[in-house]
């Protein structure tokens, strides 16, 4: 058994790192509170220091000539109140010396420097809020110091009580963090799961049928994730069906001509022959091999173009020319079917491409269309630039094609009949070649036919505004 890392699963660290981002931001917000609130604490007894400072110094008698409170001012109760507070005044003369005090001052450590201000001593006791204040001379009495101290026990001790429920907070809260994280994450990660669990079962059972069909009420990243693996295995699943179907067909194609190889073979091997049969046998295994060559040419040819190979020789040039020449190779085919060609080109059509695929999309076009249109009939190629774009017609009188064949027309192997493209020589490649020459070359190709009323092929190639001002200059 393989032993369970933790740090590998995708729903722990998930947990982990809110749990962590949980845990530091409720620590930082704590220590801002914390920190905030002993400010303020300590702003309160800065502020009672300097009134009991302000009440001591009301207090001090102005008919002697030493620092010494007024007696008659109430000072044992003045005295014994301070001490329940936690309060210790200390009169001290110029030179640190304690003239009287106020409170338990056995606390306070015995010697310290005097100094204006606030400051926080810490004794055995600990720690005390101290306030210094110097006294000016006043009505011959002589100058000296003030000081009032303050515990800051009762602060400590309502600091550590905070402390130690942030303490036990964390814990519980961290713990809530963690379950809800598991719960959420495991909610978000379910797509992935089910992508998982579909993944391994069509590698155990190559069904590639099986779906997520995922269901979710949001259409987050995940859930569109688990939308995209069905679409892909869609077209994974269309893929594996057209090579099926294409591998078929091909094998069916190949072994057509090759059974007849065979059996010519065979027939002309079985017993002696003329010179003039042995020459008719060569002569129809010839065009068997003939056929073979263009078949394997086609798929080489279809293959590379589906792959998307670019080719070197993608140059700018002149449809209108080309389109002519092309024009020029085929009248006499029309002319040998007993047909009218006519072929209506503007000039100057620019287009960005390969002139041995565009010769070849065309002259396979014109060419279907001579071969199935009967005499006397018209074929007609019209070219032109129409709706922003480069148009190029190739129509016939033919006998049509029937609607339920128009969608499939550009599969490979395809055949309105089945033995008309033998009978005439094709391999049931050509349109499937045309198309994606087509699509090489950024374009579209359509077609409109009705049975009796002839055919129209329309490929359609993109017009660059550049290349329309240099045609038109």
């Amino acid at each position: 058994m393989k032993l369970w890392k933790p740090w590998h699963n995708l729903r722990f660290r998930l947990v982990a790192w809110y749990s962590l981002l949980a845990g530091l931001t409720m620590l930082g917000s704590d220590r801002l509170i914390y920190h905030e609130f002993q400010r303020t604490l300590l702003e309160q007894v800065d502020g009672a220091l300097k009134v009991n400072a302000i009440q001591a110094l009301k207090s001090l008698d102005d008919e002697v000539n030493t620092l010494v409170f007024d007696p008659r001012k109430d000072a044992p109760i003045i005295a014994s109140l301070l001490s329940d507070a936690g309060v210790v005044i200390l009169l001290l003369g110029n030179d640190g010396a304690v003239k009287e005090r106020f409170g338990d001052s056995s606390m306070l450590p015995a010697h310290q420097v005097v100094k204006p201000g606030f400051e926080t001593v810490l004794t055995g006791e600990g720690r005390w809020r101290m306030y210094t204040k110097e006294i000016l001379t006043s009505r011959g009495r002589p100058s000296g110091w003030l000081k009032v101290a303050r515990s800051l026990q009762p602060i400590d001790t309502t600091l550590q009580n905070l402390s130690n429920r942030y303490l036990l907070k964390l814990p519980i809260l961290l713990g809530v963090v963690g379950l809800g994280g598991y719960f959420l994450a495991s909610r978000a990660l379910k797509p992935v799961v089910q992508i998982t669990q579909i993944s391994k079962q069509i590698r155990v059972s190559g069904n590639l049928a099986q779906r997520i069909h995922y269901q979710g009420t949001s259409n987050d990243e995940l859930a569109r994730l688990a939308m995209m693996f069905d679409e892909m295995m869609d077209s994974l699943q269309s893929a594996f069906e057209f090579e099926r179907r294409f591998l078929m067909d091909a094998s069916h194609e190949l072994r057509t001509p090759l059974t007849a190889l065979k059996g010519r073979l065979q027939v002309t091997l079985r017993q002696p022959r003329t010179v003039a049969d042995y020459q008719e046998s060569l002569h129809l295994i010839d065009h068997d091999v003939d056929r073979l060559i263009r078949l394997s040419s086609d798929l080489l040819l279809l293959s590379r173009l589906e792959q998307g190979h670019r080719y070197a020789d993608q140059d700018l040039i002149d449809l209108s020319d080309l389109l002519a020449a092309v024009a020029v190779q085929a009248q006499p085919l029309a002319d040998l079917a007993g047909l009218s060609f006519r072929a209506f080109i503007v000039p100057n059509l620019l287009i960005q491409g390969s002139p041995d695929h565009l010769i070849r999309l065309f002259l396979n076009l014109i060419e279907n269309a001579i071969k199935y249109t009967p005499a006397p009939g018209r074929v007609s190629v019209v070219a032109a630039i129409q709706q922003g774009c480069i148009r190029v017609d190739i129509s016939d009188t033919g006998v049509g094609i029937a609607p339920e064949h128009l969608p499939h027309l550009f599969e490979r192997f395809y055949r309105v009949e089945k033995s008309r493209s033998r009978a005439t020589g094709g391999t049931g490649l050509g349109l499937s070649i045309a198309q994606e020459i087509v699509h090489h070359h950024h374009g579209t190709i359509t077609v409109q036919s009705q049975p009796g009323h002839g055919t129209n092929f329309t490929v359609s190639f993109p017009l660059d505004v550049k290349r329309d001002g240099l045609a038109s200059a």
